[in-house]
């Protein structure tokens, strides 16, 4: 029983972690500022989760929501 109920939300996390990426505005730098791409100290000091837009704050939950459902799902 517990494994349907996680399995069904599991899959409702992946439709709407696909949904979330897919309306995303195509950036040009990505993810490659934030690993070492052209940022100095005084920018990288700044706080990267106040710059990150909210559909990327979405995704990054999402994300993190997706591993621990998966993590579950493996347990059970």
């Amino acid at each position: 029983m517990m494994k349907n109920v996680v399995s069904v939300l599991f899959l409702l996390l992946c439709a709407a972690l696909i949904t979330v990426i897919l309306t995303q505005h195509r950036k040009s730098g990505g993810f490659t500022g934030s690993f070492g791409g052209g940022g100095t100290q005084m920018d990288m000091s700044g706080g990267s989760w106040q710059r990150m837009t909210t559909m990327t704050k979405i995704t990054v939950v999402l994300t993190a929501a997706f591993m621990v459902l998966s993590l579950a799902l493996l347990k059970l």
